[in-house]
């Protein structure tokens, strides 16, 4: 059942996060969805949220940032109930950066990492990320390296 889980990633990145078709989030995510992964100036604690909801919801408060953001995916390795993914994210910031810093106008190009578990009902069911926040921080100019 690998890969089925395998499609089910690529599904979520292709239709959801890079083409925004949320009607098929129902099929994709699990409603008692646990996130670990947060936003790098976030004050949401990881935790139990509705996943659907949840998904749309991180999908629009990117977008909101990033009009053009595009999440390739560069690798999928999926075993048992685990599938990881190795993705590369690139967009324009022309929107408040996390809600409240001035838009930069630059645009930001960023690897990351991201960690399912699939549940009994083939729904994903738990999330783990790891970006390269500071990364994308630099070539948005939010922060700077010192001289």
């Amino acid at each position: 059942m690998a890969s089925g889980h395998h499609d089910l990633v690529q599904r979520l990145f292709d239709e959801v996060f890079n083409r925004r078709e949320f009607g098929s989030l129902p099929d994709l995510v699990a409603e008692g969805f646990v996130e670990h992964a947060i936003s790098p100036f976030g004050s949401e604690a990881p935790g139990v949220v509705d996943g659907p909801t949840h998904m749309r919801e991180v999908v629009e408060w990117l977008v909101a940032q990033f009009p053009d953001l595009q999440m390739t995916v560069d690798a999928i390795v999926a075993e048992n109930d685990t599938v990881a993914v190795r993705v590369l994210s690139v967009g324009t910031n022309h929107g408040l950066l996390n809600g409240f810093m001035p838009a930069t106008g630059r645009r930001f190009s960023a690897e990351q990492s991201h960690w399912y578990r699939v549940d009994d009902t083939h729904k994903l069911a738990e999330h783990w990320a790891v970006r390269d926040d500071l990364r994308s921080m630099l070539q948005l100019g939010v922060v700077g390296v010192g001289a």
